[in-house]
């Protein structure tokens, strides 16, 4: 394994999937690397970043009131989750990258910027006018919501 500054230079979700992989054989973990034990193991890392943020309200982007420990720790609780979610992918057969790019694909249909820019609306919230006037076409929506099983929040 290469050192910390090394690494920094061009990560890939490629590279950190080759990397996981290299780390689970060198231990002989793929044994425990069931798609079920990884979400698992991904579900408790989520519990343990969102203990970071747990009763401190809002805070600001860049989180300039926090201490550099605080930081610190936030950015390795990330990355476990980051890391356990890029080695489910790769244990389910998924290539991650492609399948964020299609992902945000979708999304930019789903979430057109002429009709949601600026707005937090659900894409069943949002009515397309019909007429050039402005006025409302009725109340069908913009986005077809046929898919029951996506969630409407953008992710």
């Amino acid at each position: 394994m290469t050192g910390v500054a090394e690494r920094s230079e061009g990560v890939t979700l490629e590279g950190l999937r080759k990397r996981m992989a290299e780390f689970a054989k060198e231990r002989d973990w793929d044994q425990f690397h069931s798609p079920r034990n990884l979400l698992l193991a991904l579900v408790g890392e989520m519990g343990e970043l969102s203990e970071i943020f747990q009763w401190k309200g809002e805070v600001p982007r860049g989180l300039p009131d926090w201490k550099d420990e605080e930081k610190e720790h936030l950015g390795e609780e990330l990355s476990d989750v980051l890391l356990y979610l890029v080695r489910l992918s790769d244990i389910c057969g998924v290539d991650l990258g492609k399948a964020a790019l299609r992902k945000l694909e979708l999304n930019a249909i789903k979430y057109p910027v002429k009709l949601c820019k600026g707005s937090s609306k659900k894409p069943t919230q949002i009515n397309v006018p019909d007429n050039d006037d402005g006025s409302s076409n009725g109340g069908v929506t913009a986005i077809s919501n046929s898919d029951s099983k996506s969630r409407s929040d953008g992710v």
